[in-house]
């Protein structure tokens, strides 16, 4: 899984990223299937959380949050992203 983390307009602190990465640790076990998690983390009047997963079967699930706490908008964006491939996970293991 390709891993790629991004800060807009603002500096992702050595915390935070550590945060983040606790976080991305819940995703682990569907990590076979993903060949691409994109974060993109902007700061404007609040953090907007975006994260993009491309699968290995070509399909791209795409999730966005936003709040004034950075931890909680990554919160968010992660329970989001984590429905997702569950729900992505359970449609492939109904083709099959």
């Amino acid at each position: 899984m390709n891993l790629d983390i991004k800060a807009v307009h603002f500096s992702l602190h050595d915390d935070a990223k550590d945060y983040l990465n606790k976080k991305i640790e819940r995703l682990r076990n569907a990590e076979n299937m993903i060949v691409d998690l994109i974060i993109s983390i902007k700061k404007e009047k609040d953090f907007n959380a975006d994260a993009t997963v491309n699968f290995r079967w070509g399909v791209s699930v795409h999730v966005s949050e936003e709040d004034f706490e950075l931890t909680k908008a990554i919160d968010k964006m992660i329970d989001k992203l984590e429905a997702k491939i569950t729900k992505e996970k359970e449609k492939v293991k109904e083709k099959r």
